[in-house]
């Protein structure tokens, strides 16, 4: 399982300079609104988009680039770099990114890939204005001979095209890494309108395809199904079960049947907390799950009592791939245990965000080793701070 380990952003919006050392398989960033946790979000989703389409679409989306870097930035240059093993005992890779405009438009000034060998750091790729080299190997060595390549388009990134090669494997495992990232921002409007007809095998950002996905389940994945239900009717009042039933204009439903009644309802009749819960077991359970999970506030619409079991879910599927939640829940927080697991996002006075792991706030420590609730402790203002 690939795992980041650390990342660093430049001049993206309110992250004008930050970096955030140890990330856990399970990270939560918790912050009042406006304190950044979107943004660090939007960073994972930017270089996603940026792999699929190319920068100048991805900052397309996003505004722009005068709209996407940092207010009175110093340099014309945006900077995102990821620290990640592909397995646990393997070395530390280096990806980093900077983009500038060069005649008004976004290009990728310098693209590289890094590890150590011996002790020393190895660039194994490296790309300037489209043009580059790169180190073809299972293992890249610094007395192996590198081939030269010059991309057509300069916007886009040399993990994309040359990541399609099969000697280069190294190349190629970060490219899949990256396609494999998911963000959820689950709507539960969405969720209750009906979905075309057919299967699909994951959930959209939004949901909007879960009839899909639970039909798809029931087909391929019977007993991950029977488990998601089980869960479901432990935290929901009188549920009995979800179906996924075609309707006569080809759409598909999502029905809900209590054990009082014979007759199911439509899903925009089930309460927000209900689609949510359905939702977060179904992504929670995915058979081919992401090995990055974003999901953002997920306490919204949910009953207090049902955030420490989503807690747990979320705790399993850290066992086998990576997740980030972002929150302003104190609720939601005083269900983790670990502060090296939580992130504070604050605003600070110069307009810009800061990102600090909790166990590295000034004198909060000796609160978090009290055994405070760590929600707690953010509401009442002892996980402030810069870090050391």
């Amino acid at each position: 399982m690939a795992t980041i380990e650390e990342i660093s952003i430049k001049n993206y919006r309110v992250l004008q300079n930050v970096t955030l050392k140890g990330l856990q398989s399970n990270s939560v960033f918790l912050g009042a609104n406006g304190s950044g946790k979107t943004t660090f979000f939007d960073v994972i989703g930017f270089l996603s988009d940026c792999l699929t389409t190319n920068v100048y679409k991805a900052l397309e989306n996003r505004g722009r680039f005068q709209e996407v870097i940092s207010r009175h930035a110093k340099q014309q240059l945006i900077e995102i770099a990821i620290k990640y093993r592909e397995l646990a005992k393997q070395p530390v890779i280096t990806y980093t990114l900077s983009i500038t405009l060069e005649k008004n438009t976004p290009i990728v000034s310098r693209e590289t890939l890094q590890w150590e060998q011996h002790g020393e750091p190895l660039t194994f790729l490296n790309f300037t204005h489209g043009r580059g080299k790169v180190i073809s190997s299972e293992a890249p060595q610094e007395t192996e001979q590198s081939t030269d390549y010059q991309l057509d388009d300069p916007s886009s990134l040399a993990l994309k095209i040359i990541g399609q090669l099969s000697d280069n494997p190294r190349v190629a495992s970060l490219r899949r890494f990256i396609e494999s990232w998911f963000l959820s921002d689950f709507s539960p409007n969405q969720a209750r309108q009906l979905a075309v007809a057919g299967t699909m095998e994951h959930l959209s950002r939004e949901g909007d395809n879960i009839a899909n996905v639970l039909q798809y389940l029931v087909n391929e994945h019977p007993d991950t199904v029977q488990y998601i239900l089980q869960r479901l009717s432990e935290r929901v009042p009188q549920l009995e079960r979800v179906d996924s039933q075609s309707m006569i204009d080809g759409r598909l439903a999502l029905l809900f049947k209590d054990k009082p009644f014979t007759q199911p309802f439509l899903a925009r009749f089930a309460s927000y907390g209900t689609l949510k819960l359905l939702a977060y077991l179904i992504l929670l359970n995915d058979p081919k799950p992401p090995q990055l999970l974003c999901i953002e506030e997920p306490e919204n619409g949910l009953h207090h009592k049902l955030l420490e079991p989503l807690t747990e879910e979320i705790m399993l599927y850290s066992q086998t791939g990576q997740v980030f939640v972002s929150t302003h829940s104190p609720f939601f927080v005083n269900t983790i245990k670990d502060a090296k697991s939580l992130w504070i996002c604050q605003r600070q006075d110069d307009g810009y965000a800061t990102i600090t792991r909790a166990d590295k706030i000034p004198n909060a420590q000796h609160f978090i080793e009290a055994e405070g609730g760590l929600g707690d402790l953010w509401a009442e203002g002892y996980l402030t701070g810069l870090p050391y």
